[in-house]
């Protein structure tokens, strides 16, 4: 039983039989309609995030099965939390914060690429990938609420599967946001100022000492690179 596979990436919820797929699957004698129907259904949760997408066909029936892969976690997380990018130094900013049956939607959409073996151990590794990315769980850094996990705290809930989150936790995660948005913009703001206080006193020097004494005063990187560029070789 010889069969094709056609392998596109599509955004969640968005296929078209315009190209890349209508093109790649027209020789294969299989109705369009009925598989981008079939692609649009299976990938609604992840809109506005680009889905690898698999369209496995038996030649001779022009019977297909459809494999939907998942985005990055990273992705997932940005997507639920509603951020375009996570920290730029995830030691010193938090961004945004998550509710456990948030983890828990995510987790659930990424089961079949994570390593743990359940629902609390999955849980586990988003949490992880959070801390990475400047994200607060539960009001807290990441790692202080895997120690809760740890002692006890959301297991329970995190066993139950529980996705759901009221309008009034969604309306409190939203002014969460708010708050750590104006923080961030409020202490780039300070160091900008810091930065900008160094340069006028440093203007005699090399920038690499101007470079090293912002990040003695610390000064992220980002304001750095953004206030006082590296050379480039040759120059």
């Amino acid at each position: 039983m010889a069969k094709e596979t056609v392998e596109v990436l599509i955004e969640g919820g968005k296929a078209t039989a315009a190209p890349p797929l209508g093109p790649a699957l027209g020789p294969m004698g299989v109705n369009i309609g009925e598989v981008v129907g079939k692609i649009n259904e299976k990938t609604s949760e992840f809109k506005g995030m680009q889905v690898p997408v698999k369209v496995i066909i038996d030649t001779e029936t022009k019977e297909f099965d459809i494999k939907i892969g998942t985005p990055p976690a990273s992705a997932l997380i940005k997507k639920e939390a509603g951020i375009q990018k996570g920290a730029s130094n995830p030691l010193t900013e938090k961004v945004a914060d998550l509710k456990i049956e948030q983890i828990i939607k995510i987790a659930k959409m990424k089961e079949d690429n994570l390593l743990g073996k359940d629902n609390l151990a999955r849980a586990r590794e988003i949490i992880g990938t959070c801390q990475s990315m400047g994200i607060l769980v539960e009001g807290k850094p990441a790692h202080d609420t895997l120690d809760d996990i740890s002692q006890g705290m959301f297991v329970e809930k995190i066993m139950s599967g529980k996705t759901e989150l009221s309008d009034a936790e969604m309306k409190a995660l939203e002014e969460e946001k708010k708050k750590l948005q104006e923080e961030l913009e409020k202490n780039r703001a300070e160091f900008e100022s810091k930065a900008k206080v160094i340069l006028g006193e440093m203007k005699d020097k090399e920038i690499r000492q101007i470079r090293k004494r912002m990040e003695e005063e610390g000064i992220p990187e980002p304001v750095i690179n953004e206030l006082a560029p590296e050379e480039k070789e040759g120059k």
